[in-house]
């Protein structure tokens, strides 16, 4: 018995010495600001002209969001495991009810419409929904993919590109690592809907969250989730326009330029694809959209929308905002910057933004999956 105290006490003693190390090593890159108190309504700051309200309130960790067909919202509601609609059928621009179209989901992230279903990302894999009577809920529920290893980064991001092919990003199991399965941080493609003839689509994309089609080239555009611990400032996040077979880099090679201390060799980012655009690290990039509307002043249009879910490892808070890439064509022209800040504002941070969608009237919509709400943004001014 007391043999079996003295282990017992060697080992606490070694997880207090490793916390200590990990404190000294690691606590000045850490800020805690985003997971910890309730969310609320955020003082969400636009530029002049633009407004700012509630659309939909009461969700659970709302993701990713998109427009049906019916120029409805639909809302992949992670923490109710379901899918949920929020039309606006007096154009008033607060949704009139939370409308359930499907229930039962395992932590759905992203959601698709693709030729009369839509598309859910689920942790394992992808589920086809299809609403085949017409009542405005699904009554067929299909599982595609079923096999996505999880752990670490659980979203998977679901798309379509032009010639039909399905897309799923599946992030990566560690900060960095050596993976098993190849399909970790990267990007897979399929033939079509169905999900048959499996293949790469591009690597080395360390948790591409949020991915969309740009509406003029039709050529996929991923953001990228960088690796952590290598201090306030690096590497930067970053944009990226995908190529299919391009490499970006990770676990070697960060923002194509930065070779990893730890996996990363002389002549490492040799042959890495680089980013379209880069902005201060630690932010947490996760949906973004391109502006197709009307309602936005001329100068908006064709500009790509960012959100910034906010991270963990940075020694003060950064992120928690909406940026706004200024485009010619397909050409950044210039820094990304701020359009919508608010959720995080003295040291108190009141809601994550995560999906974006450009809906029917030509607002922008926003989810934030800490304080459950979904804001719409749109122009006032002259």
């Amino acid at each position: 018995m007391k043999k079996r105290q003295i282990i017992l006490m060697v080992l606490l003693l070694i997880a207090i010495a490793g916390g200590v190390w990990l404190y000294v090593r690691f606590g000045r890159q850490v800020n805690l600001v985003g997971s910890t108190g309730e969310g609320g309504v955020a003082n969400v700051q636009v530029p002049e002209g633009f407004e700012v309200n509630v659309f939909a309130e009461g969700l659970n960790g709302p993701r990713f969001i998109a427009f049906g067909p019916d120029g409805v919202l639909y809302v992949a509601d992670r923490g109710a495991g379901r899918i949920v609609a929020l039309p606006d059928a007096n154009g008033d621009g607060v949704a009139d009810e939370v409308r359930v179209f499907a229930e039962g989901l395992n932590s759905p992230h992203s959601l698709v419409y693709h030729e009369g279903s839509w598309y859910i990302g689920v942790p394992t894999g992808v589920v086809r929904l299809t609403d085949t009577d017409g009542d405005g809920k699904a009554d067929e529920q299909t599982i595609l993919i079923d096999d996505y290893p999880t752990g670490g980064h659980s979203t998977r991001t679901v798309l379509f590109l032009p010639d039909g092919r399905m897309i799923v990003s599946v992030g990566s199991s560690c900060n960095v690592c050596e993976e098993e399965d190849s399909r970790r941080a990267g990007i897979v493609v399929y033939n079509g809907p169905d999900a048959t003839g499996e293949k790469l689509f591009a690597t080395g994309l360390r948790n591409a969250v949020g991915l969309a089609l740009h509406p003029e080239t039709g050529e996929l555009w991923a953001t990228n989730n960088g690796r952590d611990m290598l201090g306030d400032d690096l590497p930067p996040e970053t944009v990226n326009r995908v190529l299919e077979g391009a490499d970006f880099g990770w676990p070697r090679c960060h923002s194509g330029f930065l070779e990893d201390p730890e996996f990363g060799f002389d002549g490492s980012c040799e042959g890495v694809e680089p980013p379209a655009a880069t902005w201060q690290a630690h932010t947490a990039p996760l949906g973004l959209a391109f502006y197709i509307g009307t309602n936005f002043p001329e100068e908006y249009r064709g500009d790509l929308f960012i959100a910034l879910h906010g991270s963990w490892n940075h020694s003060s808070g950064v992120g928690y905002s909406i940026i706004r890439v200024t485009l010619d064509g397909s050409t950044p022209t210039g820094e990304a910057e701020d359009f919508a800040t608010g959720w995080l504002a003295d040291n108190f941070v009141s809601g994550r933004p995560v999906g974006l969608a450009v809906g029917p009237d030509g607002a922008l919509y926003v989810s934030d999956d800490k304080g459950g709400f979904i804001y719409r943004i749109g122009w006032t001014g002259n």
